[in-house]
């Protein structure tokens, strides 16, 4: 049958339309993060965007909300990478954006239309368990990794914090995505606003709850730590002297453990014994073991890896670590043969780095064997990575940074506030040292100790850690909240699947009686 003209063209208004407020939707929720840090936006930004989906016409319009929202997303948490990538971010952000279209379909089948009161209580569970497999696909290394997950935008939110010590930046981003759940539905589904306010209130008592009942981290002493962010001095040579003279200067303050940033270096020191004499004279000057970054061919000349070498009075002391999760793009290119042109359109990477193979725990030996777990780049986004390293015994976290690429951007404070999520989540402190800013340092607890060096310093800085122990519930449990967000998944597709084959049963019931009607009819005619 034919569509009138005047419906086809409203149907086709109505796209055009909406699919762009869809994009922009999507992207408010990025104003969460640093720098501007908006962290209680996150609690309504996903509105918008939820009440375009639930009015979808179809099952197919609120897969395409979802998916250009989950590009506008990708592409405003992302913006950064725009002078380096050019037009390949936006083919990154529709390839990713495209994890979202399920859970449009899934937001639609829930709160669309006039859902009665047990499908809006269903929603405030499913919505954000979907969120969170959109999440968890995404974290995926190959992907690009986990930066930019809801929780995430919480970083400076002491409650949120003390849940993350429970079920990770999982749960954080969970409780969230069921707050815009339960406001959504209480702005446009009259049957949904019971429910919604349970909801609410449900999400406020839980927060409440880990706030004065969660398990706390024990004081454990502390140890004095120094940062030296040398900030943007020219060649590596430079670099080198100008790190070199800021940790001379740290002479006589009783620090512990010096740590520069990632990429510090460009020759392995064990490779180098005019390099190693140098570190190890730094070392014996200040008292402090020295825990530099190589961006260096290893040994052994299979390819160059960015690692983590501990220095001693001595020299090297054999502990070293290299990055096991590289940036895509910025490191590597997955399937080069297929995806090289991007080194034609930006600043891709023109070789692959070499990948470590295993996470390593560190002894200090001037620290009276403190242990620390070494982290690279962007690994502080990974939450397993600093969960196996408090596991495995570190007592500090420590990660070796450099965002000099995007100094003028929001890349250095977006990666230096994953710290305190990370520390909140192990119950380790953590210090993240950076070649050209931010660097800063967090307690247990997540909270920011002492000085802050913006992009703007070149600087040294010294910390009092306050170590603990005792294992936080996200390092015993793991990631319990996901598994649980899958289980409500599998639960609700099962249930679904039960009344699909039960409605089929029943049609097929009433045309066979049908059928048996007719036939009766028939003969006695």
């Amino acid at each position: 049958m034919d569509v009138p003209l005047g419906h086809r063209t409203h149907r086709s208004g109505s796209l055009w339309t909406r699919g762009p407020a869809a994009v922009l939707a999507g992207a408010v929720p990025a104003l969460a993060f640093p720098a501007p840090s908006w962290w209680w936006l996150a609690y309504v930004a996903l509105v918008p965007w939820l009440l375009l989906v639930r009015s979808a016409r179809t099952a197919r319009r609120a897969a395409l909300y979802g998916w250009w929202g989950g590009a506008g997303f990708m592409v405003a948490v992302h913006h950064w990478l725009l002078p380096s990538l050019h037009v390949f971010i936006v083919v990154l952000a529709l390839l990713l954006g495209a994890l979202w279209a399920p859970w449009g379909v899934l937001v639609r089948a829930l709160l669309g239309g006039r859902p009665g009161p047990g499908r809006a209580a269903a929603a405030l569970v499913l919505v954000p368990s979907g969120w969170l497999m959109v999440e968890l696909v995404r974290s995926w290394q190959y992907l690009g990794g986990p930066w930019g997950l809801l929780g995430a935008s919480q970083w400076q939110v002491p409650p949120a914090l003390r849940l993350a010590s429970l079920g990770g930046v999982w749960l954080v981003s969970l409780l969230i995505v069921a707050v815009n759940t339960a406001l959504a539905g209480l702005l446009a589904v009259p049957t949904a606003r019971r429910p919604a306010v349970a909801g609410l209130l449900v999400c406020a008592l839980a927060g409440t709850a880990v706030w004065l009942w969660a398990p706390l981290p024990r004081p454990a002493g502390t140890v004095r730590i120094a940062v030296v962010q040398p900030g943007p001095t020219g060649t590596p040579t430079q670099r080198l002297a100008r790190s070199a003279a800021l940790t001379a200067a740290l002479a006589g303050r009783g620090v512990r453990l010096v740590v520069w940033g990632e990429s510090s270096l460009y020759q392995g020191p064990a490779d180098h014994p005019a390099l190693a004499a140098r570190l190890a004279a730094l070392s014996r000057r200040t008292g402090a073991d020295l825990l530099v970054n190589a961006d260096a061919p290893g040994s052994d000349g299979a390819g160059i890896a960015k690692s983590a070498v501990l220095i001693g009075p001595d020299g090297p002391t054999g502990d070293r670590y290299a990055k096991m999760r590289l940036v895509p793009f910025g490191e590597y290119i997955p399937a080069r043969s297929v995806l090289g042109w991007a080194t034609k359109v930006g600043k891709a990477a023109a070789s692959d780095r070499r990948r470590g193979t295993h996470q390593v725990v560190m002894a200090v030996p001037t620290a009276a064997g403190l242990r620390i777990g070494p982290l690279v780049c962007f690994e502080t986004a990974f939450p397993d990575m600093s969960r196996h390293l408090a596991a495995d015994g570190a007592q500090v976290l420590v990660a070796q940074s450099s965002t000099a690429t995007f100094q003028d951007s929001w890349a250095p404070a977006q990666h230096a506030s994953l710290g305190a999520l990370r520390a909140a989540e192990t119950w380790r402190p953590m210090v993240h040292a950076t070649l050209t800013g931010v660097s800063a340092a967090y307690g247990p607890r997540g909270e920011p100790l002492g000085t802050r060096l913006s992009t703007d310093r070149s600087a040294a800085a010294v910390y009092d850690l306050p170590l603990a122990s005792g294992t936080s519930p996200y390092t015993r449990w793991g990631d319990w909240s996901v598994y649980g967000a899958i289980a409500a998944l599998l639960a609700y597709g099962l249930t679904e699947a039960g009344r699909s084959c039960g409605r089929r049963r029943a049609d097929r019931s009433r045309g066979a009686e049908e059928d048996t009607g007719q036939e009766a009819g028939a003969g006695r005619r």
